[in-house]
């Protein structure tokens, strides 16, 4: 197994664990919690997630039993997320709770397992099982962050953001596609500040259009749980400030735009984000 690989499951793995010390301590009354996402309580976030890993380790693991869940996805399009959600957010919360875990675990070892060369089947283009590890790490944190603000709780500034940033930017052209624009055709630079001080970087150093600024803000951005007004991110570049707008990290229709840090009123920040 690749280095990189390695890297993006320990963060995947330190992601999910940090989550469930959030989530486990919480009696089950709590679950039923509101989240940001319009009609979503923690039950659902965690239900989402569990239904996604376990959906990942049968794309890595079984091509008969994911062919059934595209089936039920081309069946239902705009509604099988929810569905799923509402369908697992029913249960126990420590049951919930125990297949979550369970499903976290399957998706590491599946992933790790998968042979090299080998691509996922996925309901987009196939990935890598880093990109696959990539995209559950990016899930995850960004349901985590929905959980965080449910409980007011203050969601630690780690490095593990830098995965999801990273999604943002190689997910450029999709972002434009996804709204029916045609992407623009230079590179850009974005050069951001992650918490500890390390500089994140892609795109050549001379681009003219350019995004700089806190890298933690980017990916909430990049999730769509941050305006980007409210963010500390500045473009230059009407190419790149248009791109601030309609930057999206995961797979599926944006969402309503994120509120103003000012307006309280709850908002959708994509919760169909896999």
């Amino acid at each position: 197994m690749n280095d990189k690989l390695n890297e993006v499951l320990a963060d995947l793995e330190a992601e999910g664990a940090q989550l469930q010390s959030w989530v486990a301590p919480l009696p089950a009354v709590l679950w039923s919690t509101p989240t940001p996402a319009e009609g979503w309580t923690i039950a659902h976030q965690i239900a989402h997630l569990t239904w996604t890993d376990e959906t990942s380790v049968k794309a890595a693991t079984d091509d008969e039993a994911f062919a059934e869940t595209i089936k039920g996805a081309m069946a239902n399009p705009t509604g099988f997320v929810d569905e799923a959600a509402n369908e697992l957010a029913a249960l126990d919360p420590a049951e919930l709770l125990a297949r979550w875990q369970s499903s976290r675990e399957s998706l590491v070892k599946a992933l790790r397992d998968v042979p090299e060369g080998i691509k996922i089947p996925w309901y987009g283009p196939p990935m890598s099982p880093t990109s696959m590890a990539t995209a559950r790490l990016m899930e995850t944190w960004a349901h985590a962050h929905d959980i965080a603000e449910a409980l007011g709780i203050e969601s630690p500034r780690t490095e593990r953001a830098k995965h999801v940033a990273y999604l943002g930017v190689r997910t450029r052209d999709f972002a434009h596609h996804m709204r029916g624009e045609t992407p623009p055709t230079e590179e850009f630079r974005v050069e951001l500040a992650g918490p500890s001080g390390d500089v994140w970087a892609w795109g050549p150093e001379d681009a003219a259009q350019r995004v700089t600024g806190d890298g933690y803000e980017f990916a909430l951005l990049a999730t769509r749980r941050l305006h980007p007004h409210d963010a500390a991110v500045e473009a230059v570049g009407l190419e790149a400030e248009h791109w601030l707008t309609i930057v999206q990290a995961f797979a599926g229709m944006p969402g309503a735009d994120p509120a103003r840090r000012i307006d309280q009123r709850r908002i959708d920040p994509g919760k169909a984000s896999s």
